[in-house]
């Protein structure tokens, strides 16, 4: 079903008219809903939570994935290399704690946490807090970082924000222009021209857009961290439990790997060891993302790789942009200090 939904969103399959008597008064609910609540904020019948230092959120306006993450991770080293003291905050999919906010540790677990929050935490050794409250994220971050990125959050306007930038998928860019569930849209896609920055994660890149791309890395081995080149990799089995799979898949054979297998995961997915070590049985090396990688660490394998992305931006506009950022800190001051 949810690969027709993307036929449907991003193909404009058949099926859609089909379905559309179902969909589109839905649809027209959903639309209601998100404007009416964000029009309750606005108009300050509801009251947003303002943190004591500067807040930028990373998101979208289409579900499923479009390089958040990857970006996220390249704003906080691009900070951190200026010396400002960052933090990240995230609704934390994929994980279910005991208790929120949660403020990750080297022993919190992708089931606690979710994925990308402990990949971002891995990744930067920023602190990372999650809860589905981001707001009281926040509250228990802020009093120790200089600014704070939301990884997703544009449509959670309990939480004010400073500086708001819309990740674009520069391949499907908006699919059909519906909103949920007719079409992709988490909102129409008027609310771009509100947004501070548009990067636009491949394909070509429009009007106002900061070009990015992903750079892959070697491959690196979950048991021992050897690294080598794809393309020395024989009989390759690729997964990939991400927003977007055929994406990496795609990458691969950019990289002269042809998989004798792709197998597809939905976003998120907790995984089974005798799961994987199955599919890995279809050929001598199983290859996955790296936020698939921090899931499987505890039961990895021996042939088990991961390729690791690195968010790439155009200049100047990326230096604008982390000069907007460093601009708004300034006007706050810095309480990590």
């Amino acid at each position: 079903m949810a690969n027709l939904i993307e036929k449907i969103w991003f193909e404009r399959h058949p099926a859609g008219w089909a379905l559309a008597p179902v969909f589109w008064p839905l649809s027209k609910l959903f639309g209601w809903i998100s404007r009416r609540r964000r029009h309750a904020f606005q108009s300050g019948k509801k009251v947003a939570y303002r943190a004591s230092v500067p807040v930028v959120v990373v998101g979208n306006i289409t579900a499923g994935g479009n390089g958040k993450t990857p970006v996220v991770i390249w704003l906080v080293e691009q900070l951190q290399a200026q010396g400002v003291a960052v933090g990240v905050v995230s609704r934390g999919y994929g994980g279910k704690s005991d208790h929120y906010p949660l403020r990750l540790s080297e022993r919190t677990t992708t089931a606690e946490a979710g994925d990308e929050p402990v990949l971002i935490a891995s990744r930067t050794c920023a602190p990372v807090v999650v809860s589905p409250n981001r707001s009281e994220a926040v509250q228990m971050l802020e009093k120790d970082v200089d600014v704070i990125i939301t990884d997703d959050g544009l449509q959670h306007y309990a939480l004010a924000r400073d500086i708001e930038i819309v990740v674009i998928d520069g391949q499907r860019r908006f699919g059909n222009e519906q909103l949920i569930p007719m079409g992709p849209l988490r909102e129409r896609c008027d609310r771009l021209s509100e947004v501070d920055f548009l990067i636009c994660n491949g394909g070509d890149t429009r009007h106002n857009e900061i070009a990015m791309h992903l750079e892959p890395g070697e491959l690196v081995n979950l048991l021992t961290g050897e690294r080598r080149t794809p393309s020395s990799l024989q009989k390759v089995v690729a997964m990939a439990g991400i927003g977007h799979p055929p994406r990496f898949f795609a990458t691969l054979n950019t990289l002269g790997v042809t998989p004798v297998h792709c197998q597809p995961f939905p976003d998120h997915q907790a995984f089974e060891a005798s799961e994987l070590e199955t599919l890995a049985e279809q050929g001598e090396h199983l290859v996955m993302t790296e936020k698939d990688a921090v899931k499987c660490q505890a039961f990895a394998r021996q042939n088990w790789w991961y390729l690791p992305v690195d968010a790439k931006l155009s200049e100047p506009q990326s230096i604008e942009l982390l000069n907007k950022i460093i601009e708004v800190k300034e006007e706050y001051g810095s309480p990590s200090a």
